[in-house]
């Protein structure tokens, strides 16, 4: 595993983009200013603050005897609240996931005003989702469209804040695979859901298939997700850590099940007939497969060619499909992207605003391609929080990788490892999709992703070393 990540060219790269761009925050006067020069931010602004608001928590709980009305109430039981939001994320109404990750913040504040001595846990990823939630806030005050601009704000600002809470309050490593554990079941119903929709036939909009080119695509499944290309994006997430529970599993019944999960999740995949999706999923696996063991490599390369012979004509097609303009959505997406770099030379550097995409994009679209956003994740974070949204993403997902690859260079132990490759497979599927959807449109997707990033930094964590 050293190897692999010592001489992995991408890995290297973005390794050390994201140690640039860290290097670059703790020499900036704002960092100095706000978290010290210490790991951790001992004797920063930002740290004094943080205690002095622990401290006021504490005081103002015990003053109340608020410490009589909360013993042994539910709303104490962190972690019961942070797996619920997980596990129903997928499953439940937007503002239902809302209001649970509202409640299981809540709690984890609790935590901390009914013990004085707890600490926060320190992880650089942290650091990053506090920042895109303020570039993101400070992006709402120049949007053009209020109503949308309230429910977007809301919505990333409070999950990427949830990711934070969650950082908080995980404690041990047996905290982190049983996260893990309840995306995977809830990845399981929602797949399952969607096969059952295959089963009984549904009806499928004719926005989502090309008759002409796919006229043998009677209905690509769309779950609990109301898109079959957002339900692509989720399972990309979720499929890796469903083949991690089958490695890590202890007993054969334990086997079975992640085998049957991930099973009832890959057919899923395939039943939304999203290229993309599909294109994300081989590069996860492989990338999965090949970081755990590079001999992996070469039986990799022969089942690949033996499922080109095999596999129906009608995904073969939808494979090579790819990129070609004979198929409308290819074009329909080359005509948007177009539109947007066209709106984006006139406000690259602060964009239009949370939810103001749909507003300003008709000025400058193409071909009557109207949109309510830029099919490209990349393009939508410009769009939104301009270059300094994308610059915090790319914080985030590059502190979450740089966390990761530490861990497994320090040599961390084999349980550990699978679930850390398995979650960062999983983002490089996300990000692979991500390319041709806005994979952040469904709010419950962006959460799950923040939970994914959140894990990962989690589990990089020195304070969870110790399984438990």
């Amino acid at each position: 595993m050293k190897e692999i990540f010592k001489h992995s060219l991408i890995v290297r790269g973005l390794t050390a983009a994201a140690g640039w761009i860290d290097r670059q925050w703790r020499k900036s006067f704002l960092a100095l200013a706000l978290a010290g020069s210490g790991v951790g931010g001992s004797g920063s602004l930002t740290g004094k603050i943080g205690h002095g608001v622990h401290e006021g928590l504490w005081r103002a709980f015990h003053a109340l005897k608020l410490d009589r009305l909360f013993e042994g109430s539910l709303f104490t039981k962190e972690f019961f609240w942070l797996g619920l939001t997980a596990f129903l994320a997928p499953l439940l109404p937007t503002m239902a996931v809302l209001v649970l990750a509202l409640i299981a913040m809540a709690s984890v504040v609790l935590g901390y005003a009914r013990d004085r001595e707890r600490r926060a846990m320190y992880s650089p990823v942290k650091k990053w989702f506090v920042a895109y939630a303020l570039v993101y806030a400070i992006s709402a005050a120049f949007s053009l469209a209020l109503e949308s601009m309230v429910r977007a704000t809301l919505m990333t600002t409070a999950f990427a804040l949830f990711a934070v809470a969650m950082l908080d309050s995980h404690r041990t490593y047996a905290d982190g695979k049983r996260l893990v554990a309840l995306l995977v079941a809830g990845g399981t119903l929602v797949a399952g859901y969607g096969i059952l929709q295959a089963v009984l036939g549904d009806e499928t909009s004719a926005n989502w298939i090309d008759e002409r080119l796919f006229s043998n695509i009677a209905l690509r499944v769309y779950s609990t997700l109301d898109n079959p290309n957002i339900l692509s994006e989720y399972l990309l997430l979720i499929i890796p850590l469903g083949v991690a529970l089958t490695v890590n599993a202890k007993t054969a019944n334990g086997r079975i099940a992640a085998i049957a999960a991930t099973t009832v999740m890959v057919a899923c995949m395939f039943l939304t007939w999203s290229r993309a999706g599909w294109v994300g999923l081989l590069v996860e696996l492989a990338l999965f497969l090949v970081l755990m063991d590079r001999r992996f490599l070469l039986p990799g390369l022969l089942c690949a060619a033996v499922a080109v012979a095999v596999l129906p004509q009608g995904i073969l097609d939808r494979l090579l499909s790819v990129g070609s303009m004979a198929d409308s959505s290819a074009y329909y997406r080359f005509s948007i992207w177009t539109g947007t770099m066209r709106m984006l030379r006139d406000c690259w550097l602060a964009g239009v605003g949370p939810g103001a995409f749909a507003v300003i994009y008709p000025q400058y679209s193409l071909n009557a391609a109207i949109a309510t956003h830029a099919h490209n994740l990349y393009f939508q974070l410009v769009c939104d929080s301009g270059v300094l949204g994308l610059f915090t993403f790319g914080g985030l997902v590059g502190s979450a990788l740089r966390a990761a690859v530490g861990t497994l260079s320090r040599g961390a132990d084999k349980e550990r490892r699978v679930l850390l490759l398995a979650l960062l497979s999983g983002v490089a599927g996300f990000l692979i999709q991500s390319v041709a959807e806005y994979s952040f449109y469904n709010y419950r997707v962006l959460l799950v992703f923040f939970i994914v990033i959140g894990l990962i930094g989690a589990l990089s964590a020195r304070e969870t070393e110790a399984a438990s």
